[in-house]
């Protein structure tokens, strides 16, 4: 494991922890690489319940490092598959929940990234920029589609063909993070959540997360779809924990599932 990228379990959660601030963060292909392996790994690992992405202080990450980048041009879709394909594949399909705190920097795949983790607090220093346009190049890693449905397309055109930089206030205002925080409290945060979601039914999770991750369909197949996994979850140990747990008037205890 690459010392660029620290990797950290405790309590259920593992933080993925991108360690270059001399260079801002800037992500080699080295670091995709080690945090593939951290995420590949961990979602097969049943003591693993909740990844949490964080940088350094003050920067999340400045993007691909350009060195780096240049060396070595990714194809993404082109046949091999380059650490940064690796990495946002392993993000983006991971079946566990992915908590992500942003401290100060996110440019270009530091701002990507975020579409594919699902719990994301800044602090509010932060800015958010992602300069694809700016530099004769095109959005990445399904951007053009995630941002414009999830911001709307006007608010999406800011980033993505504007060029513009977001504080957190915009980040948050837009929703592209769930709030902000001052920098002191901004892992704690983030960590109080993994915590609770590390806490829950790990199976239900990844039901509820799978679902969410489904493109649109007729809400009648949707419907069906949930009311199959609902079946499924009925018959599950978890629920038969929860069920035991609402009787006897206690927490439930699902530490035993993975």
């Amino acid at each position: 494991m690459s010392d660029l990228v620290l990797v950290e379990d405790a309590e259920g959660i593992r933080t993925i922890r991108f360690n270059r601030p001399d260079k801002k963060n800037a992500l080699t292909r080295a670091m995709y690489s080690a945090a593939a392996d951290a995420l590949e790994s961990g979602d097969e690992d049943p003591s693993v319940k909740v990844f949490m992405i964080a940088g350094s202080d003050g920067v999340f990450t400045a993007g691909n490092d350009i060195v780096d980048f240049m060396e070595r041009p990714p194809h993404v879709g082109g046949g091999d598959l380059p650490p940064v394909e690796r990495f946002m594949r392993a993000l983006f399909s991971a079946k566990k929940p992915v908590v992500a705190a942003v401290d100060g920097l996110a440019i270009g795949i530091g701002v990507t990234l975020l579409l594919h983790c699902d719990i994301i607090y800044c602090s509010n220093r932060s800015t958010f920029k992602t300069p694809f346009v700016d530099l004769a190049l095109a959005p990445e890693f399904g951007s053009s589609q995630i941002m414009p449905q999830y911001l709307g397309h006007a608010v999406a055109a800011e980033l993505l063909m504007l060029g513009n930089t977001w504080g957190a206030d915009r980040a948050y205002q837009t929703g592209l993070v769930n709030g902000t925080t001052p920098p002191e409290a901004l892992e704690e945060t983030a960590r109080i959540a993994a915590r609770n979601l590390a806490a829950k039914a790990p199976g239900s999770l990844r039901t509820a997360k799978a679902l969410m991750k489904r493109p649109p369909e007729d809400i009648v197949e949707r419907i069906s779809t949930e009311g199959g996994m609902f079946a499924e979850l009925l018959r599950s140990e978890e629920f038969a924990e929860a069920a035991a747990a609402f009787m006897e008037r206690r927490k439930p205890d699902f530490s035993k599932f993975g």
